[in-house]
């Protein structure tokens, strides 16, 4: 299917999902980290818009935007599917690639406040498809096998692990959400994904001096 370079970050919970799909579907790929304080003419050919990672360049044509990139994989790579086929599950599926927690870092107070209380809300409406809806009785959002909706959000999970210890607020605790804990645990444990995610003291020392930065942000 000629050659496929991916171009992104190391800390990146987008890139991860870029690659840990590319792993799930076996498909060979060369990684290209680039570095978000420099940007290299790379991004600025590849992606003029926004200039950002992950990129993925597959027989020279770009692709970018990590949904849309997952959705492309997806289309290429028709085997080990990440999507079902029924159009109603791959409806609901897309409906809930939305949740969103990464404010939760760069806010401070009553904002930082408000922000966890929206990803706790979010991960409640998950836990409640986990456990009497949609997803009841699924090893993962895609079944028995790890699809597009599992790479979302699991590839966010080391996030909300560095956000819990930097604010020291418990926002997915086991006893609150035990069936999305559970998940958690399971994508976690895949080879491809034990692969992927950063080491966790690196990711943490790394996750603290973003927060400092982002802070410290218009205020000298």
């Amino acid at each position: 299917m000629g050659s496929v370079k991916v171009h992104g970050m190391w800390a990146c919970s987008y890139t991860q999902r870029v690659l840990v799909a590319l792993k799930l579907k076996g498909v060979e790929f060369e990684y290209i980290e680039e570095d978000s304080s420099d940007k290299s003419p790379t991004l600025s050919l590849y992606n003029p818009i926004y200039e950002k990672v992950p990129i993925l360049v597959h027989e020279g044509k770009a692709v970018v935007e990590s949904v849309v990139i997952l959705e492309y994989i997806e289309e290429t790579w028709r085997h080990d599917p990440l999507m079902p086929e029924n159009p109603y599950d791959r409806a609901l599926i897309r409906f809930w690639l939305g949740p969103a927690v990464g404010s939760i870092l760069q806010l401070s107070g009553e904002e930082q406040s408000a922000a966890i209380g929206q990803a706790r809300e979010s991960l409640r409406f998950i836990e409640a498809e986990l456990t009497e809806g949609q997803f009841k009785g699924r090893k993962f959002f895609g079944g028995n096998h790890v699809g597009i909706l599992d790479i979302v959000l699991g590839c966010g999970s080391f996030w909300l692990k560095a956000m819990e210890e930097d604010v020291e607020v418990k926002i997915y605790e086991e006893e609150a959400f035990p069936m999305f804990h559970a998940w958690v645990c399971s994508f976690e444990e895949l080879p491809q994904v034990k692969e992927t995610i950063p080491d966790a003291e690196k990711f943490m020392d790394y996750a603290k001096a973003l927060r400092k930065m982002m802070l410290n942000f218009g205020n000298p």
